[in-house]
């Protein structure tokens, strides 16, 4: 696997992780969990957000067999309600393909990252690599430090 933006920012910040090449068809975190023969609960999935009102949106990163709570992640935020948008949308919100946003990826471009608080409990989670195909598993520590994220009770 050729390195990218992703892998050479972790490898400069001396941040330990593994890359997993996937096939480049867009996989569901539960597909990815399958091919990567791990547990759905430690590939988390990067759900963009967006407010009502005006603002960058949201990337909520959760557990790929669970959903993200718009009310629980809208009082975490401080907002009154949040949406979600098409896959579409999240695409043209990210400049990235679905399947490949990530978090790594959006680094110091404004989106307020929330990290659901289950990622505590486990030494390391699987998270997109910010392209089809790719797939890091880091430490969920690691990660939070690295995008600025806060731990929160985000999922039902």
């Amino acid at each position: 696997m050729k390195p990218n933006n992703i892998t050479r920012l972790l490898d400069q910040r001396k941040i330990a992780y593994t890359a997993y090449e996937l096939p480049a068809e867009k996989l569901g975190a539960v597909e990815t969990a399958q091919y990567l023969d791990v547990p759905p609960n430690l590939v988390y999935k990067t759900i963009v957000v967006t407010r009502i009102e005006k603002g960058k949106p949201i990337l909520a990163i959760v557990p790929g067999d669970h959903e993200v709570n718009l009310k629980t992640l809208a009082s975490a935020v401080g907002e009154k309600k949040l949406a979600l948008p098409t896959e579409k949308e999240a695409e043209r919100l990210t400049g990235l393909q679905a399947g490949g946003i990530s978090p790594l990826a959006l680094l110091n471009r404004g989106f307020q990252v929330f990290i659901d608080c289950s990622a505590q409990s486990v030494s390391e989670i699987y998270i997109s690599g910010g392209q089809r195909g790719l797939n890091i598993r880091l430490a969920p520590a690691a990660l939070a430090h690295l995008v600025n994220a806060k731990f929160a009770a985000i999922t039902r």
